[in-house]
Formats: C-alpha cells, structure tokens, sequence
C-alpha cells in the first residue's frame, strides 16, 4: 500500500520534517460534521474514473518518468494547472485499485491482498512527487489555494482506503492466519505494518465512529494546511530592512548574503534580515545594535502569533481536541498514548523519563552561561541583564574569551562546496558511494539551483540513484533543511532504483564568491546529508518497509555529523576560501575544546519545545486549552530560564501542528540522540576510529541499509551487541552522568 495513510497526511501538510531540527521533514472550506454516512469505497462522485479521455492521459504529473536512470521526474514540464486534474485522476485510479482488492473472489492471502496493496498507487504517488516540490520549494498563492482545497479531499480520500470494511477483512485475514509465522521475517513485519495501519486508523470502529473518525480527518487536514501557511506567510512577509550604518558587528559575509537578500527583494543597496532561522541566527550573534536584536528575535519568535489572521492560537485549540476526540474512538487516554504505541519509546512515560533525566543538567548549564555572559556584559559597562535576544551576542564574546574561537573566523574555512565533496569523502569511504555530477540538461530539475548527482557503488560501479540538491533559500521556499526521496528502493517487482534530495536554505552571495556557512549549518549540512544516505543505502524488498520508526529514524542521520570533526575531513575538505590553506591546527584544537560549549542553551531551548509538545499531548483536559498561556504555565513549572525560548514556540510548531509527522514526537531527537553518541563511541573505541572497516559494515548492514524492514531494538543490537544508555549521551554534552545511568 506503499504506507498510503503516512503519505497522505505528508502531503497535505507543509512538511516541516527531520527534516531536520538540529539543522524532513508539512499544510480550506468547512469541515465534515458528525454523523456522516460512512464512505464506502467507490469510483463515483468527487473520484469518478477518467477512463480513457485523451486530455487526461495527457497531465504530465500522471505520466510514467521517462528518460536515463530508470526514468526521472519531469521536473522542468510540470505545470500547476494540472495539479487539480492530476490528484482527481489519481485517486480515482488508486480507488479502482482498491475496489478490485477488497472484492477479490479469491480466499484473501498475502499474495492478493498485502502484495497487491504494496503495488497499488503508483500513479498518484507520482502526482505526490510534483505536489511535494510546490508545497516544499516552490510554494505560490496559487498553490496555497489549490491546497486548501484539496487537503480536505485527499482526506476523505484516504479513509476511504483505511476504513473499507471489505478491504480491511482481508488484511485482518492474512494477518491472522497461522501460515504467517512460517513466512520470511521481512514479509511478517510488512503485514504486521500494514494491519497495524488500518486498525490505527479506525479500521476496527463500529459504522458511527468511522465517520465520525474520518471527518475529524479531514477538518485536521485543513486545519493542518492552514497553519503551515500562516507560518510560512509570516516569514515571507517580516523581513527587518538595515542602512549600512545599522549593520555595525556583522561580518563580511552575512553582511554580502544580508545586500543580496534585499536586492532580491527589490531594495538595492540595503541588507534583509529574513524571517528564517538561517539569516536571523547570525544577525543575532554578531550584531552590536542591540535594539534591532531585539525587533529580529521578536520578529522571528513571533511568527503565527501576532493575533492577525495568520495567528494559529486557534488553530492549535481545535487541533489539540480533535486529536483527543479521535484517539478516545479507538479507546487511548490521550494522542501521545497512540502515537507513542509503536515507537522506539512505546508509551510517553518512557519518553519523559528521558527528557526529565537531562532537564535539570541542561538549565544548570545555562546558569553557568548566563554568569559568564553577564559578568562579559558588565566588565562592558553595557548596563544590561542578559535577555533572549543577547544570548548569541554575548555567548560569541564568551566563546572567544573562553577558547579564543571566533565563529567568523571558522566560517571562512566552512565553504558550501568543499562541505559537500566532504560528505561524498565519508560516503564513499563507509557506504562504497561514488558521486559524479550528472550531464548538464541530462535530469529535469524544477530550479536552476537544483544540482544533481549519479550515485553509483564504487567497487563495483552498479548504478544506486540520484541524489539532488536544492542548496539557496528563495521566496516561496519553506525555512529550514530537509531530506526526501522521489522514489525509494525495493525489489519488489524488479530493482527499483533510489532518487534521494537534500533542501536547505543557505543564503546564496554575490555571482562568483563562495557561500560560507557556521559550524553549526556545517553539521545540519551532514545531518540531512545522513538521511539522504539513509535512503540510498535501502536493500527491502517491499516499499513499505521503507518507512521509519520517527524516534529511531533521525539517528542515522545525527550520527553522520560525527564524520565532520574527524581528522580527514578536517585536513582535506577545511580550507580558507581565499588561500586555500588548510584550517590551522590550532583553531582545530580549539574547536574540538569547545566542543561541548553553549550546550546548555542548545539542550534547554531543544527539551522546553519537546517536553511542551509532551504535555500538551498528555494534558487531561484539552477542551479548552489556550496554547499561549499554557506554554507559559508549563515552562514556569519547569524552571525555564528566562533568558532562553522554546526553540519552536507554540504557535509555530510546524513540527506537530503542520501535520503528525512529530507529534508528541519531538522528544524523538533526544531518544535518537542516545543511540548516537553510544554508536559513536563504538567507531571511537575501534582500531580504525571513524573509518573502521569492520564497524562501518556493520553500521551500514543493520542501521542503514535495513530501513524499516526489522525492529529499531533488535537492529540495533544486532549493530552493538546490546542497548544503548544514557551514559554516553551526558558524556557527549558535558553534562554530569546520573548515578546508576547504563
């Protein structure tokens, strides 16, 4: 079924995923009422088939890829004229699929029910692929319209698939059936993924409560598009314009970014401070104006609440009680009780146990931070007490007294390119990668920054996929860094090869003169480079099992950041941008020793958006909560430092409110976290360090390269011989080690 109900909620959504946080990942008429008739599977109404209408075979969104690499996406001919069509075509198709499934004469097995399912929807998953690139990269009003209108309808849509009663006895049947433990193991975990699917998404509810499910559904599905548009509507419409006499502190190259910027924007000879963390981030360390720091963090921190109609105060409320309502149907205390349940973490108590146990080191790291920021400010005279908005200006000055490291100073050795061919260094050295740049004109691309890259296995030259990068921020282009694959592995009916894309939102110079980019955007760089490698490494068999477990799935790619600090990357990919010379080994010391410096800033703001998220999905009574002020109860119960936010404020926590994706799931960095810093330890203690042969086969055979297709637990202890503790994970941040921690 090639994971329909994830799909679905994906694409209605803004998608804001795994992307990354440390840096995928998601998206308006009335809504359905209580008590509408149950939807039954069927190619009528809304969904009638196209048949053979010439217009229709015709939409380029629907066409089979065509062209080298096993076919690609038509990227350069997709026009958003034919989205409408192509989603309706779609689905009416995917719906014929189905119909022809649930009504089988045939005893139900595995073959005709699960493995006819796993080859449904290839048409409207192309169609998916188009809308993932204008909800993602290239977002317009026009688009925005067509996707309050549609998210409703590729709702309804989806239930229709996950509560066809028919259909779903089926599924239940070759669940059930003895015969399945004597299948492959692979073929077991699908069927148990595909059953657990249908019944998550009321499948088992009795006529009443399905509809009453699927309405709640759809009005999510809405209320999901509309605020991830109101958060994207309030970064592209504050931008903080400077004259050259306000720009005092700024370094050369976020000044040069900042001028391009507001030239794009029709201001020439002005800087912009966009409203994305990638352009404020850096203005807010290094600029000496302090009463403009303070206008860009409220700016920035304020999007979606600014009690005009992109405020999403509201939106969150309904949300939160729509997503109560709909996990009582199904007989769970509360939405992170359901969505936990088949998670690494299995229920929220687990996961706030975890969370809890860094809380009080991290907020006793920023006690420390503050003092020594404070005490820089009044050796200053500055006459201030340290606030929000000068934590990174005074945490730069700190760091440089500290460790004598300027981040501007490492900046000029971090060049976007030589990052890159230093990604490709560790991926050929650990997963046998070799990465060539594609033909100019040979792959279809929907923007001339997009690159692309052939990736095949080194050894013994087997074509793997294509590898896509979208680098530059842009108007129309969500914030952040993201992963996501236009087509995943499998051999299920033939090899099918991997088209993997890396997003991000570095702010592009002057024609000619190379981006350079913070320590910081370094790591998200190998990050989000560490899911696409994720994707690239799949050897499963069945499309399913491409999915992912959420708080195990960005481990792989937390893990990759390690490969930036080792010593062949260092001296080989870290050089000046104007000399060339290789990073001084001197700096390189200092910043290994300032390794876990500002860790207590970046863990509060990280763990006050997790544990918010938590509570907020726990709390006992949601009938009635107002986000704003029950953010601020619960940070004040939780000794939240005054001078540190919520990394992801509430009313633009795209993360759980742009969709599900994260959901009560936030906590899951931290949790992937600890496997993080346990495998690394693992490549630390080997002979070969980072580059060990044996450790790196191992990593790639039972944590990358099995995606979904075996338990997160057990490959994990197939890859280190037993779980992971917490103990590495407090090493790795500075912080002390609990009494009795594993």
């Amino acid at each position: 079924m090639r994971q329909i109900t994830t799909m679905i909620v994906t694409i209605i959504m803004l998608a804001f995923l795994a992307a990354c946080d440390t840096n995928n990942h998601e998206p308006t008429a009335g809504s359905q009422a209580a008590g509408t008739p149950e939807v039954q599977v069927t190619t009528s109404s809304s969904f009638e088939s196209p048949g053979n209408d010439p217009e229709s075979q015709s939409n380029i969104l629907l066409a089979e890829w065509t062209g080298p690499y096993s076919g690609v996406p038509a990227f350069d001919k997709m026009d958003l004229g034919d989205l409408r069509e192509a989603l309706e075509i779609g689905m009416a198709k995917n719906l014929e699929e189905i119909d022809a499934i649930a009504n089988n004469p045939e005893p139900p097995s595995c073959e005709n029910t699960i493995m006819a399912l796993e080859r449904s929807g290839d048409d409207l998953n192309r169609v998916f692929t188009y809308w993932s690139i204008w909800s993602g990269n290239l977002s317009t009003t026009e688009f925005r319209e067509i996707q309050r209108e549609m998210s409703p309808i590729l709702s309804e849509f989806n239930s229709k698939i996950t509560q066809n009663q028919k259909l779903f006895d089926r599924v239940k049947a070759v669940y059930e059936n003895p015969d399945m433990k004597n299948r492959p193991a692979d073929e077991q975990r699908l069927v148990r993924l595909v059953y657990d699917q249908f019944a998550r998404d009321g499948a088992t509810l009795n006529d009443t409560d399905k509809a009453r499910y699927a309405a709640i559904d759809q009005r999510l599905a809405e209320l999901y598009t509309e605020f991830g548009n109101n958060v994207l509507s309030d970064e592209e419409g504050y931008v903080t314009f400077l004259t050259e006499e306000q720009t005092g502190g700024l370094p050369g190259s976020v000044k040069s970014a900042a001028a391009s910027a507001a030239t794009e924007r029709g201001q020439e000879g002005q800087y912009a401070i966009t409203n994305t963390r990638s352009s404020m981030d850096p203005f807010l360390t290094y600029s000496t104006e302090r009463d403009l720091r303070e206008q860009v963090w409220n700016t920035y921190y304020g999007r979606g609440d600014n009690g005009d109609e992109h405020d999403n105060n509201a939106i969150i409320s309904e949300i939160l009680k729509l997503r109560d309502e709909r996990v009582g149907l199904l007989g769970y205390d509360n939405y992170a009780q359901w969505r936990l349940e088949d998670r690494m973490a299995k229920n929220p108590e687990n996961a706030l146990e975890l969370m809890e146990a860094v809380w009080p080191a991290a907020i006793a790291r920023v006690a420390e931070e503050v003092a020594d920021m404070q005490a820089m400010a009044d050796a200053e005279d500055a006459d201030i007490s340290i606030a929000p908005w000068d934590y990174r200006f005074y945490a730069e000055k700190v760091r440089q007294s500290k460790y004598d490291l300027d981040s501007d100073e490492v900046k000029q050795y971090l060049q976007l390119d030589k990052l890159r061919e230093a990604m490709f260094y560790v991926a050929g050295e650990l997963f046998k990668f070799n990465f060539a740049p594609v033909p100019e004109g040979s792959v279809p691309v929907f923007h001339p920054d997009v690159k692309v890259w052939e990736v095949t296995n080194k050894d013994t030259g087997d074509h793997i996929g294509l590898w896509y990068l979208d680098p530059f921020a842009r108007t129309g282009k969500r914030s952040g860094a993201w992963a996501s694959s236009y087509r995943s592995h499998t051999t299920f009916d033939g090899k099918q090869t991997v088209l993997s894309s890396n997003n991000s939102n570095f702010i592009k110079g002057p024609p000619g003169e190379p981006v350079l980019i913070s320590w910081n955007d370094a790591e998200t760089y190998f990050h989000e480079f560490g899911h696409a490698l994720h994707s690239l490494s799949s050897n499963v068999k069945y499309p399913t099992l491409n999915g992912g477990v959420r708080d195990y799935t960005e481990f792989q790619s937390q893990l990759l950041e390690r490969w930036l600090t080792t010593d062949a990357v260092i001296d080989n990919y870290l050089v000046h941008h104007e000399t060339g010379e290789p990073i001084p080994a001197e700096l390189v010391t200092k910043i290994k020793a300032a390794a876990t410096f500002n860790e207590g800033f970046a863990t509060t703001e990280y763990l006050a958006s997790a544990l918010v998220d938590m509570y907020l999905h726990t709390a006992e009574d949601v009938s009635n909560i107002d986000p704003d002020q029950f953010e601020r109860e619960t940070l004040t119960k939780l000794n939240m430092p005054k001078e540190v936010v919520m990394r992801h404020r509430t009313p633009h926590f795209g993360h759980i409110f742009s969709g599900e994706g994260y959901s009560s799931g936030y906590y899951g960095y931290l949790w992937a976290e600890v496997l993080t810093s346990d495998a690394a330890e693992a490549f630390a203690e080997a002979p070969g360090g980072f580059y060990d042969t044996e450790v790196a086969d191992r990593l790639v055979k039972h944590l990358f390269a099995i995606r979904n297709a075996v338990d997160p637990a057990d490959a994990y202890r197939a890859f280190r011989g037993r779980d992971a503790g917490v103990s590495a994970l407090m090493r790795d941040r500075g912080f002390p080690v609990p009494e009795g921690a594993e």
